[in-house]
């Protein structure tokens, strides 16, 4: 009896995992085949020079060069704000908190990590009303406002990741370098942070995807249409997940629509290449950890 139990257990979790792995295969060739006949220049640089609009020589229009750019930009800030922040409190509730402390910042985490992004997104466009009003009026919603009000979305994803990546290490490999003579920090940064950094990577990779997909907060806080490439954190920029939103809902033709998908598809490219890049950077940092002259 026990023995059918097991293999019943196996093939429920084999048969959820493939039709997961249908279901997502499904959606990346139906967007693969909707959008694929649309990516071609005209698509990102409509009638500007692909050369000239590079070198911000010439503004894009009818193309999706702005909001690519803006994109980018916008989950690299969100990401630069949150990843010292959460790597620092990861690690502080992982090795220095004691039990109550822990306990305490773990339910403000898991409440943060629960809160809608349009409340959010509300919060970020309180804060330039806020700042509008009383300190500047030059400061309104903008690329700055909407890259922390992503970071804070992000931030326990990534303390998180951090905490349970710390934590999930064998006793053996914690006392091995305190037993040689290493200090605490000494063992955190050469030994316990190069082990867990394949769990720390993996909420570095939650966090570029929340922040490449989420368009409630962006919404409220600074993206708008036809906006161009943003010319300093204070402006507004445009984004690919806006784009998509607004097409998807105010389209008057069916190649609008096509539109559409090929920035879908763009979306996705742009965030293989960020993830791509924060494998190689894990790599890298692995490297350097383990394999120091």
């Amino acid at each position: 009896m026990k023995r059918t139990g097991e293999k019943l257990t196996i093939w429920y979790s084999w048969t959820c995992g493939l039709i997961l792995s249908a279901a997502v295969f499904s959606i990346l060739a139906y967007l693969v085949f909707k959008g694929a006949g649309t990516l071609n220049m005209k698509l990102i640089f409509g009638d500007a020079s692909p050369l000239r609009a590079v070198f911000l020589q010439q503004r894009v229009f009818e193309g999706l060069f702005p909001a690519i750019v803006g994109t980018f930009i916008l989950v690299a800030l969100s990401i630069a704000f949150a990843l010292p922040i959460g790597f620092a409190t990861g690690i502080y509730l992982a090795e220095y908190a004691d039990f109550r402390v822990k306990n305490a910042f773990n339910l403000i985490f898991d409440i943060l990590a629960g809160i809608p992004s349009i409340v959010v997104g509300l919060f970020g466009f309180a804060l330039a009303v806020f700042l509008h009003k009383h300190y500047s009026s030059s400061i309104q919603p903008c690329l700055l406002i909407s890259s922390l009000a992503l970071a804070f979305l992000v931030l326990p994803y990534i303390i998180r990741t951090t905490q349970i990546a710390l934590e999930g290490l064998s006793p053996d490999t914690r006392l091995t370098a305190l037993a040689l003579g290493a200090t605490k920090l000494q063992n955190l940064f050469y030994v316990l942070i190069p082990q867990s950094l394949s769990g720390m990577v993996s909420g570095l990779i939650l966090a570029i995807g929340r922040c490449a997909e989420d368009t409630a907060v962006i919404m409220l806080t600074g993206v708008v249409v036809a906006a161009g490439v943003p010319k300093s954190a204070l402006a507004p920029y445009e984004a690919l997940p806006f784009y998509i939103y607004y097409i998807s809902s105010q389209y008057t033709s069916p190649e609008e629509l096509m539109n559409g998908y090929g920035a879908a598809l763009i979306l996705l490219l742009l965030c293989l290449f960020l993830f791509t890049l924060a494998f190689v950077i894990k790599k890298r940092l692995t490297y350097l950890a383990f394999y120091r002259p």
